[in-house]
């Protein structure tokens, strides 16, 4: 257990600061991957969600009539739902408002949070786990003789150990509320149904892509309607400067990057582009690129046998006790502590 825990405070302990985090949960996800990113080559939301590795799949329809209530333990990954026919209430841990469905709506869970799907939130909610056990990938489950409620959904899996970086930026609930995206939604939905229920050859690979779509259509969505509402990398992508900024910095960490030079790359003056840059991203440009060249390191240390001097010197750092100062500061433990705690986490697994 002490072990564990030495190795979850050398992973997260990069700042206490929230906005930090946030700034740094972009860069946190490209270097567990170990993506070698080149400027120009996708946009920063292409990169990122080339990034989320998606797994295990499970697509059913359901079906409930007359009063109902159910309830859903937490969960890992995304749940999806599209509400083919009636209505109905959402209710989620951590929502302070209920949220009304009706015929046409879809919806994303990516927190994994407890909920409720019924209609009436007054009634006492039946055990999910006792009334979905049976149900096949592609099959329909049905409540209370069914007829009244209608709906497809399902849950997709994330593999990395960084994906929850991605899933905890994002609202316990992301409604769905736009006509056309509504009905790419449901395609998407219904297909991956389809092909579950009845295989057919590159099933699995047309499932993949199908939830590849419908997570790139709720983040686009969720990132028109929050932008500059608050702080983090996701919002920053909506932002061409931002996301030129970011993107340089990802493409060449060891350039001696100052304000003024990242600011003439993007078009702007040295006092905007800072003060932009840390309202926007929620940290600082120079501490963001200070823990993007760190993560990069984490990487490196992790899936490679480059000695921590090599290390240091493609990060731009002039000598390896400077680097290993700094790499402390923002990890919590030393390059050669955090390659060694890496290689006993993968044997363990």
């Amino acid at each position: 257990m002490g072990s564990q825990r030495a190795r979850t405070a050398c992973h997260l302990e990069v700042s206490s600061a929230r906005g930090t985090i946030y700034a740094l949960s972009f860069a946190f996800l490209l270097q567990s991957f170990g993506v070698r990113v080149m400027a120009g080559t996708m946009d920063p939301l292409s990169e990122v969600l080339s990034l989320v590795k998606l797994g295990a799949f499970v697509s059913r329809g359901f079906e409930a009539g007359r009063d109902w209530a159910v309830a859903f333990p937490r969960h890992d990954g995304i749940k999806f739902y599209a509400v083919v026919a009636g209505s109905c209430w959402l209710s989620v841990e951590g929502s302070p408002e209920p949220v009304r469905l009706g015929a046409g709506d879809c919806f994303l869970l990516p927190r994994g949070h407890p909920f409720r799907l019924a209609s009436d939130l007054a009634l006492k909610p039946i055990d999910a786990t006792q009334l979905f056990p049976a149900a096949r990938d592609g099959g329909v489950t049905m409540h209370n003789g069914g007829g009244d409620f209608v709906s497809v959904g399902g849950y997709l899996g994330l593999a990395g150990e960084q994906a929850p970086v991605l899933l905890d930026l994002l609202p316990p609930i992301v409604h769905i509320r736009e006509e056309a995206a509504k009905a790419e939604l449901r395609w998407c939905v219904e297909r991956m149904r389809q092909e579950l229920r009845d295989p057919q050859p590159g099933g699995f690979l047309v499932a993949q892509q199908l939830a590849t779509l419908m997570l790139i259509q709720a983040l686009r969505l969720h990132l028109a309607e929050a932008r500059g509402q608050q702080p983090g990398w996701l919002f920053a992508l909506g932002d061409r400067q931002m996301a030129a900024a970011i993107g340089v910095m990802h493409a060449e960490p060891a350039r001696r990057w100052t304000l003024q030079s990242l600011a003439e790359r993007v078009g702007m003056s040295r006092t905007s582009f800072a003060v932009k840059f840390r309202e926007t991203v929620g940290a600082a440009p120079m501490a963001y690129l200070a823990g993007w060249r760190m993560l990069r390191a984490a990487d490196r240390l992790a899936h490679s046998s480059a000695p921590v001097s090599a290390i240091a010197l493609d990060l731009g750092y002039e000598s390896e006790s400077a680097f290993s100062t700094a790499f402390k500061r923002a990890m919590g433990c030393s390059p050669r502590q955090y390659a060694r705690q890496r290689t006993a986490s993968s044997k363990a697994a």
